[in-house]
């Protein structure tokens, strides 16, 4: 399962499941966005530059 916010974004089974767990390892964040179908903004890539997500 995939969870955004707390909440259930969507579900993965057999497999997708697992073509999900071998892309994750390279960019967690737009590969969800992707699969969960918000990757409409296009700034996810972005964002992990940003002073802010910098840790």
């Amino acid at each position: 399962m995939i969870f955004h916010h707390g909440r259930a974004a969507t579900t993965l089974r057999g497999g997708r499941a697992a073509e999900f767990l071998a892309e994750v390892d390279a960019d967690p964040q737009g590969v969800m966005a992707r699969w969960t179908g918000n990757y409409r903004r296009g700034n996810e890539r972005m964002g992990k530059n940003h002073p802010r997500n910098r840790r």
